[in-house]
C-alpha cells in the first residue's frame, strides 16, 4: 500500500549499463546495445547512470574492438536529462597499477569534456594517498568528486577504521561519500550501524552500492536508507540479482511503503527491463547463468561478483577446475598472509592468482608473482594490517618496504607519450593515446584492427565469441548492427592542451608491462620430448576460433599465420598456461627471442598475459631456439608447444 506520508527523498543510481553486465556477462555489453535503449533509460528519472569504467574501458578495446570514448559520447549525446557517472580505480583509473599524477589529471578531464559528471573514485586497500590525484584532478574539472570505502570484513576492519579512512577524503575535498560492497558482505546490522557512524561524523551525502550475491544487499539497503543513506545503486530487474545489484524494481515496492519518495517513470522502466530481458539470452548465454541464484561461500572467500565469473573462466581455461574448492579456501589463507586487502580490482587479481599458484604447485609461495613482491614491498599502497616481518622477508628476500605513497616514484607520462609506436598515422586523437598509455599492447591491437577498411576487417573476439557460445536462432552479426549506428562524434580535447601534444601523437613513450615474473623452471613451463606424449586436451578450446581470428589479425598486421607442425620437433617448450602470447616487453619491442639464440636458464623468452597480469617466462633449461611455434599476439591454450628447442 502506498504511503501518503513522504517527506524524503531517495535517489537511486542505475548501474544496468557497467556493473550489471560487468557481473552477469563478462562485460560484454556492445555500444549500439546501449544506444538502442538509452533514450528510455534517461526518462526513468535516476539520480545517475553508471556507464564507464570499472573494467569496460579495457574490454571495449580487448574483445569488442570499440573505442570507449566514442561510447561515452554517444551515450551523452542521448542521455540529455540524467548525469553520467564512472567508476575510477584512484591512481590504477582504469588499469591494473599505478599510473604518473599527469596522465590521471588528463585521463579524468578528458572523461570529464566527454560526458563524466560523476567520478566515483576508489582505492582497494582505503589507502588515502591513492586517491589524492584522482580527487584533485575531479575537483579542477568541476565534476563531482564521490569518495569512496571499499568495504571488506576482517579483524581490522572496524567502524572507527571506516570513518577514519572516510574523514582523510573528506579533507581532500570529496563531495559525496559510497559504501562500496564489491561482494556483497554488507548485512543489515553493519549497514545500519556504519552508516550511522558516518553521518555523525561526516557532513556530506552516503550512499550504497552492493551486490546480491550473499542475499543480504536488499534488506541492508533499507537499514542503511533508514539510517541515513541518501542513495542506492540498483540493476533493472533483468539486469539484477546474482552477482549484480538489487533489482530497482523490488527497491522501489519497499520503499513504497516507507516516508521515502523514489518517483521512477514505472512505464519507461518497463521497457527498458523488457529490453534486457530479451537481449540477455544472446549475451549471458555461456556465462554460467545457471549458477544458484544465492551463493553463501562469498562470505567466506570474499571474492566479488566481477571477479568470480573471471576467476572460474581462467581456472578452466587453466585445466584447474577441479580445484575451485581448494583454491577459494587458499583464497582466505593468502589474503591473511597479505594484511587482509579487500579484494576488489586489483588485489582480487593479486590474491587469486598466489592462490591459485600455491594450489597448483602443491606448495605455499613456491612460485610468486612480481605483483606479489610489489605488494608486499608497499608499492600498491598501505596493507590495511600490519604485515609479519618473517613473511615479508620469505617474500622480498634483503629488500625493504617502502613507506611512502607509490605513485610518488612515477616520473611523467605525458611529455613523452608515443616514441614505442613504430607507425605513428595509427594514433588519430589525444584519446588514444591514452588509450594508449594505459593498455599499450591492447590499444595498439585495436588501432590496427581499426586502421583497416570497414568492410575488411576481422572479426571482432567478441563477435566469433558470440558464435561460440550462441545456437544460430540467437546470432545476429554485430558488424551488420554497429553499420546500422554509425554517428560518430568529434573527439574533444582538452582545453588547456600540452604545448607539445602535436609531438605526442607522433611519438609514445617506452612504457613497461605490469609484468608477472614467475621463478625459472617450476610452474611457469613444462618441456616436452620425443620419450613423452604430446599435452593434448580432451575437448577443443572454447576460444579456438578466437585464437584463430587473433592469428589472421596478426598476419594482416605484421606476421604471417602459416602454422607450424609441433610435431615435426623432437622437442618442445610448452605453456603451462592459456593466455595470450608475446614475443617482446613493450609494444614494437626486440623480441626475446629469435630462431637461432642460445639461451642459458632462466633467459627470459616470452610473455604470456593470464588472468589479467603478464608473465614473464623464462627458459627452464639452457637451450637454442630452433622454431618459434606462435604468433606474436596469439591466444594460447594450456599445454600448447610455444617452441621447439635443441638441448645445449
Amino acid at each position: 500500500m502506498e504511503n501518503n506520508n513522504k517527506n524524503k527523498t531517495l535517489r537511486i543510481t542505475d548501474t544496468t549499463l557497467r556493473d550489471a553486465h560487468q557481473s552477469l556477462w563478462a562485460t560484454r555489453m556492445r555500444t549500439h546495445d546501449i544506444i538502442d535503449v538509452i533514450d528510455t533509460i534517461d526518462k526513468v528519472g535516476y539520480y545517475s547512470l553508471e556507464v564507464w569504467g570499472g573494467a569496460t574501458f579495457d574490454v571495449c578495446l580487448r574483445f569488442l574492438r570499440e573505442n570507449p570514448w566514442e561510447r561515452l559520447r554517444l551515450i551523452k549525446a542521448k542521455a540529455i536529462n540524467t548525469p553520467l557517472q564512472m567508476l575510477m580505480r584512484g591512481q590504477n583509473i582504469v588499469g591494473y597499477k599505478n599510473y604518473s599524477d599527469d596522465l590521471v589529471e588528463r585521463f579524468v578531464g578528458t572523461a570529464h569534456d566527454n560526458g563524466i559528471d560523476i567520478f566515483r573514485i576508489f582505492d582497494a586497500l582505503n589507502d588515502h594517498r591513492n586517491v589524492r590525484s584522482a580527487i584533485e584532478a575531479v575537483k579542477k574539472s568541476g565534476a563531482h568528486a564521490q569518495g569512496t570505502l571499499s568495504y571488506t570484513i576482517s579483524p581490522v576492519h572496524t567502524v572507527e577504521k571506516y570513518v577514519n579512512d572516510a574523514k582523510a577524503q573528506v579533507e581532500m575535498g570529496i563531495d559525496s561519500l559510497c559504501v562500496k560492497d564489491m561482494a556483497g558482505l554488507l548485512s543489515p546490522t553493519m549497514a545500519n550501524n556504519l552508516v550511522t557512524a558516518l553521518n555523525k561524523h561526516l557532513n556530506i551525502p552516503i550512499q550504497i552500492h552492493s551486490h546480491a550475491t550473499s542475499g543480504m544487499a536488499c534488506s541492508a539497503y533499507l537499514d542503511g536508507v533508514r539510517a541515513g543513506a541518501g542513495a542506492i545503486d540498483c540493476a533493472v530487474s533483468s539486469m539484477a540479482g546474482f552477482s549484480s545489484q538489487p533489482p530497482v524494481e523490488t527497491m522501489l515496492a519497499i520503499f513504497d511503503e516507507t516516508e521515502f519518495d523514489v518517483n521512477l517513470n514505472m512505464e519507461a522502466l518497463r521497457t527498458v527491463n523488457k529490453y534486457f530481458l530479451d537481449l540477455g539470452p544472446k549475451r549471458s548465454l555461456g556465462r554460467r547463468s545457471n549458477d544458484p541464484i544465492i551463493d553463501s561461500e562469498i562470505l567466506v572467500h570474499q571474492i566479488p561478483g566481477g571477479m568470480i565469473s573471471n576467476f572460474r573462466s581462467q581456472l578452466e581455461q587453466q585445466g584447474a577446475l577441479d580445484k575451485l574448492p581448494e583454491v577459494l579456501v587458499e583464497v582466505s589463507r593468502v589474503r591473511k598472509d597479505l594484511g587482509y586487502p579487500p579484494l576488489v580490482t586489483p588485489t582480487s587479481q593479486i590474491v587469486g592468482t598466489q592462490a591459485v599458484m600455491n594450489i597448483i604447485c602443491e606448495e605455499r609461495y613456491k612460485i610468486v608473482p612480481q605483483e606479489v613482491k610489489s605488494y608486499v614491498k608497499g608499492l600498491y599502497g598501505k596493507s590495511p594490517a600490519a604485515i609479519e616481518a618473517a613473511f615479508i622477508e620469505k617474500i622480498l628476500g634483503e629488500e625493504k618496504p617502502i613507506d611512502y605513497r607509490p605513485a610518488d616514484d612515477l616520473a611523467d607520462t605525458l611529455p613523452t607519450a608515443g616514441e614505442s609506436i613504430s607507425d605513428p598515422t595509427l594514433i588519430t586523437n589525444e584519446e588514444d593515446i591514452l588509450s594508449y598509455c594505459l593498455f599499450p599492447e591492447v590499444a595498439l591491437e585495436f588501432f590496427k584492427w581499426r586502421a583497416f577498411p570497414e568492410n575488411e576487417r576481422p572479426q571482432t573476439p567478441a563477435d566469433i565469441e558470440l558464435e561460440e557460445l550462441n545456437p544460430p536462432e540467437l546470432v545476429e552479426s554485430e558488424a551488420a548492427v554497429n553499420k546500422q549506428n554509425p554517428e560518430v562524434l568529434n573527439p574533444i580535447l582538452h582545453p588547456d592542451d600540452y604545448s607539445g601534444m602535436s609531438t605526442l601523437i607522433e611519438k609514445a613513450s617506452n612504457l613497461q608491462l605490469n609484468e608477472l615474473t614467475l621463478n625459472k623452471g617450476d610452474f611457469n613451463l613444462s618441456l616436452r620430448s620425443g620419450a613423452i606424449s604430446p599435452v593434448t586436451n580432451s575437448s577443443p578450446s572454447p576460444l579456438s576460433k578466437t585464437t584463430e581470428n587473433k592469428a589472421i589479425e596478426a598476419s594482416k598486421a605484421e606476421v604471417s599465420t602459416e602454422k607450424t607442425n609441433a610435431n615435426n620437433y623432437p622437442n618442445t617448450i610448452d605453456s603451462i598456461m592459456a593466455g595470450t602470447f608475446y614475443h617482446a616487453s613493450g609494444v614494437d619491442a626486440t623480441p626475446f627471442v629469435s630462431e637461432g639464440s642460445t639461451l642459458e636458464e632462466g633467459d627470459i623468452i616470452c610473455i604470456i598475459e593470464a588472468m589479467k597480469l603478464f608473465n614473464e617466462i623464462a627458459a627452464p633449461s639452457n637451450c637454442k631456439i630452433v622454431k618459434v611455434l606462435v604468433s606474436n599476439g596469439e591466444l594460447i591454450t594450456k599445454g600448447q608447444p610455444l617452441m621447439a628447442i635443441e638441448y645445449s
